[in-house]
């Protein structure tokens, strides 16, 4: 039983980074615009969010940098996507391109460093009183450190905003018929600017819990292809932020499989083992594209840009 609690808490450290890009990416769906810049965004809030906690030792700083930092690359996304109308996939494409250049100039000179100690103090796991103490969801759910607390507020945070206020709804509106939305007096272009910069900041957050807290160190390509996954969470979560929860911590337990029952090791390939996450993406993917549904419908409007003079 030890053993069990002991993988699953570890499943929802490594499912954390999952959660933040995979909610920043709904919440940018939901407007409409189809963002392939994950990664990208993740990267650059993981070597901003790096360097200035490296050179501030502030962990507030540091998240507050990886947040600019991915709400910056998603500006440059929302500026070609919404403003000059470009074409979604292939602007998304180019973001991960740039993110993946930045962290890689900007991360030559932070190989091998370390986050500082004051930053691993700052985000060492605590227990939460009464709920820690549960039997089983205790050490699992709520002996963990204050990123993945802030994870389950911030999922909860958009769960209620996008199904329990006006403005969450008027985002609907605007992902399912801008035209619509714009006739009923909805900025449209604002809606989706602001949940643009806010899906950007989400992801850059994932990519600096990975930088600051999971490994905790600077190395190349850090992210290894989580944006991509949290994408196909998208689809496997519905588009659904509580769905969302239980996804990216089933994934999170797919990748770390290999580490926590090493005698797998023996009788499959460690290789196998680590394309493990990527084939069940690919699953998924596939499934859910058989099963169409209203209820698992992405938004009518995604990928398509907005021309108001076409109203």
């Amino acid at each position: 039983m030890d053993s069990i609690i002991a993988f699953l808490s570890a499943a929802v450290v490594a499912g954390t980074p999952l959660l933040f890009a995979t909610l920043g990416e709904i919440i940018t769906e939901k407007s409409g615009n189809l963002n392939l810049g994950v990664e990208g965004m993740m990267l650059l809030g993981a070597v901003f969010g790096f360097m200035i906690g490296l050179k501030t030792s502030n962990p507030i700083l540091a998240i507050v940098a990886a947040g600019i930092a991915g709400a910056f690359g998603a500006l440059i996304y929302g500026f070609l996507t919404i403003s000059l109308k470009a074409n979604q996939v292939v602007a998304g494409l180019t973001l991960t391109i740039f993110g993946t250049g930045v962290s890689s100039l900007m991360g030559k000179a932070l190989i091998g460093k370390i986050t500082p100690d004051t930053i691993k103090t700052f985000f060492k796991p605590f227990s939460i009183p009464i709920l820690g103490k549960i039997p089983f969801i205790g050490p699992v759910f709520f002996r963990q450190d204050c990123f993945v607390y802030i994870g389950y507020i911030i999922a909860i945070l958009l769960g209620i905003y996008l199904y329990n206020t006006r403005r969450g709804l008027n985002l609907s509106a605007v992902g399912e018929n801008p035209a619509c939305a714009d006739a009923a007096s909805i900025n449209v272009n604002l809606y989706k600017y602001m949940n643009v910069l806010l899906g950007g900041a989400l992801c850059g957050l994932g990519g600096a819990y990975l930088s600051l807290v999971y490994i905790p160190a600077w190395q190349e390509n850090v992210t290894a292809g989580r944006g991509w996954i949290a994408v196909a969470l998208v689809i496997f979560a519905s588009w659904n932020p509580y769905k969302a929860i239980i996804g990216s911590y089933l994934f999170g337990g797919l990748d770390i499989v290999g580490f926590r029952f090493e005698a797998l090791t023996s009788y499959v390939s460690q290789y196998l083992i680590d394309m493990l996450p990527y084939i069940v993406t690919i699953t998924v993917l596939v499934i859910v594209s058989m099963k169409k549904s209203k209820k698992n419908a992405p938004p009518a409007s995604l990928g398509n840009p907005y021309f108001r003079e076409e109203r």
